[in-house]
């Protein structure tokens, strides 16, 4: 690879070869299912059941960024909505669709890195990210937040589910600066309830709240170290 900056997007792939972690990483950090990362629990986050529930979000086209190995795609699924899921692994991609084959769900998942994906124009209800936001670089901000804007049909919601800084499961403390300086996101950069509403301002917020604990036994994945956010395009 010719190593030029020309354009604007060939320094963001500059960027991204220093600070995002490769397909391989992902591949690896999924490739041993029993290892006890709470993620990999096959039930859908509190917060999304809540939405659902409370009748904020109703059925329709949903596009799930990072779904990893589909516990809230399954989840929506099996709620008559209709589903876009794109991860970066493919080896996260296939445990999704053994457990979508399991349950016989019809589930669209798309092996592409979010930013190369050929998404429809103001075609989704519903844009849910859950732990794929807080390994994002501040330079891919904008191209995520232009992602979400694009995508989304206008009154269409935004939920987002991601470290809380500080918190048990990841949240380093770095400024944009500092994780440059640093050369790593250090796991995953943390947020609070100011920062989202600062990053997504361009739409309206609905609810911004840390996770609810939940125990297995509840059919829910809950952890209060996380943060969660409900947005809604204008």
């Amino acid at each position: 690879m010719q190593e030029s900056i020309r354009n604007y997007d060939d320094l963001l792939t500059m960027l991204d070869s220093f600070l995002r972690e490769p397909e391989p990483f992902w591949d690896e950090f999924f490739s041993d299912r029993e290892k006890p990362v709470p993620i990999f629990v096959n039930a859908p986050d509190e917060n999304l059941v809540s939405y659902i529930e409370r009748g904020i979000i109703t059925r329709g086209k949903v596009l799930e960024l990072g779904c990893g190995p589909g516990r809230n795609a399954i989840f929506l699924a099996e709620h008559g909505f209709e589903v876009d899921a794109v991860d970066l692994s493919k080896t996260s991609l296939d445990w999704a669709r053994e457990r979508a084959d399991e349950r016989n769900l019809t589930i669209n998942f798309l092996h592409h890195n979010i930013f190369d994906c050929d998404l429809p124009i103001e075609k989704y209800d519903f844009i849910y990210d859950s732990g794929c936001f807080h390994h994002i670089a501040p330079h891919r901000r904008i191209s995520y937040i232009n992602l979400i804007e694009r995508a989304l049909r206008k009154g269409g919601y935004f939920g987002i589910t991601c470290f809380y800084k500080g918190g048990k499961l990841g949240g380093s403390d770095l400024s944009d600066w500092e994780v440059y300086k640093k050369g790593s996101l250090m796991g995953g950069l943390g947020y609070t309830e100011e920062r989202l509403m600062s990053v997504f301002q361009s739409l309206n917020p609905i609810e911004i709240r840390k996770m609810i604990d939940k125990k297995g036994s509840e059919n829910m994945f809950g952890v209060s170290d996380l943060l969660t956010g409900l947005f809604r395009k204008r």
